[in-house]
């Protein structure tokens, strides 16, 4: 049974890890946590 992928996963990952590099790869280490230390938080919130 051949069955034609609408969505792949992987891909999509690799596509959203690439553009989150690309918008943090010239911040400093600090300016980097800050980063994640919001995402986190916008995805709790967003979760509640």
């Amino acid at each position: 049974m051949n069955k034609t992928k609408t969505f792949d996963c992987v891909e999509s990952k690799h596509r959203v890890a690439e553009k989150i590099y690309t918008k943090i790869a010239r911040l400093s280490r600090r300016a980097q946590l800050n980063f994640w230390k919001k995402a986190t938080e916008d995805l709790k919130n967003s979760a509640r």
